[in-house]
């Protein structure tokens, strides 16, 4: 994955120097709290929800405030934030055309890096949850370390595997400004942890399906290269956080029911299938009667 020339975006904050204090738990969207919470619930014996809440709720009624940090741009010579940077850059010129041609406006979201843990609006964001989308606060949260969890841990390297994770989360950012993410959160705070759980697994596999949108058209639209093996990489990343294999790994079995993420094959499929189109309307998981 060629970025070297592209733009940064002007919206990446770094507070690498600031953390929060005392547990809450998340209530934002992470790709990577699925597993903390499966292999923690699959070794304790506690259903996963009950350690992380639903994941993608962001309707607690218990809210942290969150302190006035210090916030400033990453450092010239950081080569990751610079990444980072030009990947969310990348994201924002992409989603503004795809708003205009639906005639509706896209609002960019605010990325933050941060180390270890930092207070958000939705609670208090930790690192071992992985990156993370706050609808409260419209800001992506990641730390830097993350990116080495998936390299030797996940077995997911490569910076297009990387910039998929970006997608997913500023997927999650075009979720909440279509209204999505309000209306599918009240149906979950009224339905059975089942269905609660089935309709987190339509939330992420579709932005999943986003992020394959953002890739395809970025690439086009504004010259930066694919090389041979990003798209396998993004695949991979995508098989190798499914609820289907990270529930192998911490057990050796797989419970259906408590799928929040959807499985391997499904988040590839529908990272695929925005790939392929390119286009929003392609990824609407929940007119389809398959995942």
């Amino acid at each position: 994955m060629q970025m070297d020339d592209q733009e940064e975006s002007q919206n990446v904050e770094d507070v690498r120097g600031s953390s929060g204090g005392g547990f809450r738990p998340i209530h934002g969207i992470g790709i990577g709290t699925v597993l903390v919470a499966l292999i923690g619930g699959w070794i304790f014996g506690v259903n996963p929800l009950q350690i992380l809440g639903l994941l993608s709720s962001n309707n607690s009624s218990t809210v942290q405030t969150v302190p006035n940090q210090p916030a400033q741009s990453p450092p010239a010579d950081d080569a990751q934030a610079k990444f980072v940077s030009q990947v969310l850059r990348s994201t924002e010129t992409v989603w503004t055309a795809a708003f205009e041609e639906r005639g509706q406006q896209y609002v960019d979201p605010k990325l933050r890096l941060f180390r270890d843990s930092y207070p958000t609006a939705c609670g208090l964001g930790e690192a071992a949850a992985g990156p993370f989308y706050c609808s409260k606060d419209r800001m992506v949260y990641l730390d830097l370390g993350f990116f080495d969890v998936m390299t030797q841990q996940l077995g997911a390297p490569g910076q297009f595997a990387h910039a998929y994770v970006i997608g997913h989360e500023v997927g999650h950012h075009v979720q909440n400004l279509l209204g999505i993410l309000d209306k599918i959160n009240a149906q979950r705070d009224q339905a059975s942890d089942a269905r609660a759980n089935a309709l987190s697994v339509r939330l992420e596999l579709q932005a999943d399906c986003f992020a394959g949108v953002w890739a395809t058209r970025s690439q086009k639209e504004q010259g930066w290269r694919l090389e041979s093996g990003d798209i396998e990489s993004a695949l991979n990343a995508a098989s190798r956080i499914g609820d289907d294999t990270l529930q192998r790994r911490a057990r050796d079995t797989v419970v259906p029911e408590s799928f929040t993420h959807g499985t391997s094959a499904q988040r590839v499929s529908w990272f695929k299938r925005g790939v392929d189109s390119g286009q929003i309307a392609a990824c609407d998981t929940f007119s389809a009667e398959r995942l």
